[in-house]
């Protein structure tokens, strides 16, 4: 697990070094335009979206270890092909790989965590992850930003290649893994059953459609506006600097990483589907805030104040939510299904995050009001989902117990089409 641990942190501290810097970098240091560096973001996000429905499948016949060293190398050609991009086929084709790859780690890299911890250590094991995913992305983007220079191709191609490298040490420390025989997914390796999921099966399981429903609007009214609805909102309703921006994004981050493990015993002793709901209620408030700093009468100062504090509240039920909706998706799989749920969430997140500056970049530009109220209704909307998704879940599955660590003939899975509170008898 340590091992699996630090290969996912690796990973986020490479996507750290260039994220932030890929539209800046096609548009200005390679000189191909806004429009060029727009279809660039456009395809890494795409190529996402068309390999995700295949990638679990992928996982559950063949294993998570050789799908993620598949992945990691095409993401590591994609981040090398793009530090020496200087046409834009070259540019399309590199995000193009760079998207897939770095796609397909994500459920893999989850069914690793899910395959090595039981159904209580999960809830950590994924929070761990979550934590250690913000801090390389913040330590990257840091190391990043002192690194680069845009009179300076060459200060880019040292992005990209040490991105293209922490994949590679991503593949080599994760490629030494041997899965355990978890007790509590025994059968679950790749087998002749996995081939009899699929598609049907899945939207056949009642649970697992409204949580990725539920995840869509998780999705989309907190990570699909932080960079676009939300920043539009707060530069041109609340007046916010530009350099506030990174402000506030530097305070969602630190929260995360200071209220991660304090969170986590309150979110283990309570029913997941609370949690969840109570993050839909925290970030009610934090769209009322951000209401405040665009629509209110206070001084610049205390808009400024208010609107970092929305970002601060983001990121309490950000650290609320890791260790919940991640183990959560793992419980509803069938054993011989794993990849493919995680997929599945993973292409709903994927779709959340491109519809989300879509719709929201234009309403928090030009709609000040009812993006606001948009966006609490969303937020609101969430609270509703999660207590419905709660009368779906067996107990078990809702709040595992640490009895669910012991070995028992009662499995408490839920299988596609099976009922709430249902329970499958298997003999010892």
């Amino acid at each position: 697990m340590r091992r699996i641990q630090a290969g996912s942190a690796l990973s986020a501290f490479g996507l750290g070094f260039t994220v932030p810097y890929l539209y800046v970098y096609v548009a200005q240091v390679r000189d191909l335009g806004a429009a060029t560096a727009g279809v660039v973001l456009a395809v890494f996000a795409m190529a996402a979206l068309v390999v995700l429905p295949f990638s679990g499948r992928a996982i559950d016949r063949r294993g998570p270890v050789p799908v993620l060293l598949v992945a990691s190398v095409v993401a590591a050609v994609g981040a090398l092909a793009m530090g020496f991009a200087s046409s834009v086929p070259a540019a399309v084709g590199a995000a193009a790989l760079l998207g897939a790859g770095t796609a397909v780690l994500q459920p893999a890299l989850a069914t690793m965590i899910v395959w090595c911890s039981t159904p209580v250590g999960r809830t950590r094991a994924f929070a761990m992850q979550f934590f250690l995913q913000n801090l390389g992305l913040g330590v990257g983007g840091l190391i990043g930003g002192l690194l680069v220079d845009t009179s300076r191709p060459g200060s880019f191609i040292l992005l990209f290649s040490i991105e293209a490298a922490m994949f590679l040490v991503l593949a080599a420390v994760v490629g030494t893994v041997r899965m355990p025989g978890s007790p509590a997914l025994r059968g679950a390796r790749p087998s002749e059953g996995g081939k009899s999921g699929g598609v049907r099966a899945l939207l056949g399981h009642k649970a697992m459609v409204q949580l990725c429903v539920l995840g869509f609007v998780l999705f989309f009214a907190c990570y699909g506006q932080f960079e676009s609805g939300l920043a539009a909102y707060g530069t041109e309703a609340a007046g916010i600097e530009p350099s506030t921006l990174g402000m506030a994004l530097a305070a969602n981050t630190a929260v995360i990483v200071a209220a991660q493990f304090l969170v986590l015993k309150f979110v283990e002793r309570r029913k997941r589907t609370r949690v969840i709901a109570a993050v839909g209620l925290i970030w009610t408030v934090a769209w009322l805030i951000a209401g405040y700093a665009g629509l209110g009468h206070g001084s610049q100062a205390m808009a400024t104040a208010a609107f970092v504090s929305t970002y601060a509240l983001f990121g309490l039920g950000e650290a609320m939510l890791s260790p919940t909706v991640a183990p959560l998706v793992a419980d509803l799989a069938p054993e011989s299904m794993v990849g493919q749920y995680n997929s599945a969430f993973a292409l709903v997140k994927q779709l959340a995050l491109a519809v989300g500056p879509a719709v929201g970049g234009p309403m928090g530009a030009a709609l000040h009001g009812p993006y606001i109220v948009t966006f609490v209704l969303f937020s609101l909307g969430i609270t509703f989902l999660a207590v419905r998704l709660g009368r779906q879940l067996t107990p078990e599955q809702n709040q595992p117990s640490p009895a669910a660590a012991k070995p028992s003939k009662v499995v408490a899975r839920h299988q596609p089409g099976q009922a709430a509170g249902q329970k499958v008898e298997l003999s010892a």
